[in-house]
């Protein structure tokens, strides 16, 4: 009995959700006009849609689980439970407005007219701050709206920023922060509720990985207590004695966060030599 995925078929979330299936070792090829794959590697069928459809068919059970952005997730609002955060498609839902308004707030939009592909978020923020606005919904280009007079400003969707500027807007205000998130329908059966717990699992090993880098380096014996005091590993590093006499290498886990300063400091202690290595999959 196979476990059913809904995923973004084209869009900003879908290659990135492909690559997550292929490096949890489910092979998922998808392409042309393809709505369904069913994996070599694992008992799980894919389904290919639009993003805006994700979260009914896992509330209605035809998907058991979706891959979709919390922006979606939120403004369907629809009987799903969300899994797991995934780490990608990070985005986030904003209010923009004319490069030459001073936006001093909230209470700027009272009585003006928003353009937006989000109107149930919209209202939210609206009634959250006891606004009175005019919303127009419109399904794209949303940011065309202040321009040609449909609107004094925009609700939409803001990665770096750039299509806002090129079209005379800037951004005034973030609403929600976005990302990809796994989400499950409400009436998982017992089986599919195992074989979720497997991809989940594996899902978490390969994010784990990504957000950790192996490190060797040679150091001389006198340092590694310092050394050890700087790495401490998945539990303590791992320290051999070099063929060199008065010296050692040091194996451990880097976080991705921490990375260039660790590394500064290892060398302020004597470390040499040091290699730094990716992590395909990081079981804990």
């Amino acid at each position: 009995m196979n476990l059913k995925l809904a995923i973004q078929k084209s869009g900003r979330l879908s290659e990135d959700s492909i690559k997550l299936l292929n490096d949890c070792g489910i092979g998922i090829k998808s392409g042309g006009n393809q709505l369904k794959a069913v994996s070599e590697h694992f008992p799980l069928e894919v389904y290919f849609l639009r993003d805006d459809d994700i979260p009914q068919y896992v509330e209605d059970a035809v998907a058991h689980i979706g891959i979709v952005g919390e922006n979606v997730l939120f403004e369907k609002q629809k009987n799903v439970s969300i899994v797991e955060s995934l780490g990608f498609g990070k985005c986030r839902l904003s209010i923009a407005v004319k490069k030459g308004d001073e936006y001093t707030g909230s209470q700027f939009l009272q009585g003006k007219k928003l353009a937006t592909s989000y109107p149930v978020l919209t209202q939210q923020f609206l009634n959250k701050n006891e606004i009175s606005a005019e919303i127009h919904e419109i399904s794209g280009s949303v940011e065309l709206a202040p321009g040609i007079g449909l609107a004094d400003a925009v609700c939409d969707l803001v990665s770096s920023g750039s299509t806002l500027l090129m079209n005379g807007l800037k951004e005034a205000e973030t609403i929600l922060q976005s990302q990809a998130v796994l989400i499950k329908t409400a009436s998982l059966e017992e089986s599919h509720q195992k074989l979720l717990n497997q991809l989940v699992f594996r899902i978490r090993s390969v994010r784990k990985a990504q957000n950790n880098k192996y490190i060797l380096l040679n150091a001389p014996n006198h340092s590694i207590d310092k050394i050890i005091a700087l790495l401490p590993g998945m539990k303590s590093p791992t320290v051999l004695p070099l063929a060199n006499e008065g010296w050692s290498s040091v194996h451990s886990v880097v976080s991705e966060d921490e990375f260039w300063e660790k590394i500064e400091a290892l060398k302020d202690a004597g470390a040499q030599g040091i290699l730094v290595v990716p992590i395909e999959k990081m079981i804990v």
